[in-house]
């Protein structure tokens, strides 16, 4: 007896109908599986993990902000160049091959450049101690337009500032030198006001390179040949992760130093001028965590530090046999004795 085709006909509708009906239900079940699979942070670090202890840290305070606890509902991929600045435009490529919700960079100019270079619409947050439009980071500090924002420590431009505290600690008519790292982009120039600040206060003034440990030490050999009374220490990521080696070499070689950041302080140098890095890292979280929660970039104005920190170690300056003028330990907003 032959099948019923009415049977035949509905039996195969519904297996159509299920079949269709899975699949159009299967759409927004892998959409909302998608939507909920757990965000990913690029880390883009120039150096190694062992010398941003305190930008992973006070960068995990910024994100916890907005809710944000890495290993439980965010990831953070980590990319370190290790010092190697031509090894970041492979790094930040890998990032974005990751396809990495926000890309973080720390600390300067080359990792932020990298980034840029390497995506036009991954949000990159970086922290840099140049003028970001300058360099061609943001088209505006308050409209940044694009795909980065961050922040900007100013910190070569606070260096005639620094001159003028260093100038307090030596004598009239002396010499002064500043380091500076060559390999760093934004090394060229950034001796220009320095030097014609120095000579108006009739001052002597040399630059001294170095770009490794080597060369750190050689520099410092110099002082004495060149008779320097004072030594400046340009913002720079190499220098951040030789704090030990400069204060250690500043007290060997007896040359008061001024530095910009308080950290090297703490560690025995004997001044610094600048603002809190601390705050600065934080603010990187901050600002990858309201992107992760649906904040464009362009819409976030560059980051600006509004408090600069002077601070002074009174038994660096004892050991160096230097007298601290009253009146710059009056200014200081920390006196370390």
């Amino acid at each position: 007896m032959p099948r019923p085709l009415g049977v035949s006909l509905v039996k195969r509708r519904e297996l159509l109908s299920i079949a269709f009906g899975g699949a159009v239900f299967a759409s927004p079940f892998a959409a909302r599986a998608q939507q909920n699979a757990m965000p990913v942070i690029g880390w883009l670090g120039d150096l190694a993990p062992d010398t941003a202890t305190l930008a992973v840290s006070m960068f995990r305070q910024g994100i916890a902000e907005f809710g944000y606890d890495e290993g439980r509902n965010v990831a953070i991929e980590y990319r370190w160049a290790e010092g190697r600045f031509d090894r970041l435009p492979a790094l930040a490529a890998e990032l974005v091959e990751r396809k990495v919700n926000v890309i973080a960079t720390f600390v300067g100019t080359p990792a932020a450049a990298a980034a840029k270079t390497a995506t036009s619409t991954i949000p990159i947050v970086f922290s840099v101690g140049v003028d970001p439009v300058a360099v061609g980071l943001v088209a505006s500090l308050a409209r940044p337009g694009g795909n980065l924002t961050g922040v900007t420590n100013f910190g070569t431009a606070l260096l005639p500032k620094r001159l003028e505290l260093l100038s307090e600690l030596v004598p009239p008519n002396s010499a002064i030198a500043m380091l500076v790292n060559p390999n760093n982009p934004a090394a060229p120039g950034v001796s220009t006001p320095v030097e014609e600040l120095a000579r108006a206060k009739g001052l002597q003034f040399h630059l001294l390179n170095a770009g490794s440990e080597t060369e750190i030490e050689t520099a410092f050999e110099m002082l004495t040949q060149l008779r320097v009374a004072g030594l400046m220490i340009t913002p720079d990521p190499m220098f951040n992760s030789r704090g030990s080696q400069l204060v250690a070499l500043a007290v060997r070689y007896a040359v008061p130093t001024i530095y910009y950041r308080r950290e090297f302080v703490e560690g025995g140098g004997l001044i610094s001028f600048g603002p809190s890095f601390a705050a600065s890292f934080r603010q990187v979280g901050l600002y990858a965590g309201r992107i992760l929660k649906g904040a464009k970039p362009a819409d976030l104005p560059v980051h600006q530090p509004t408090k600069f920190e002077l601070v002074i170690n009174l038994k660096t300056a004892k050991a160096l046999g230097l007298t601290v003028p009253q009146a710059l330990l009056m200014r200081a907003d920390e006196v370390i004795e």
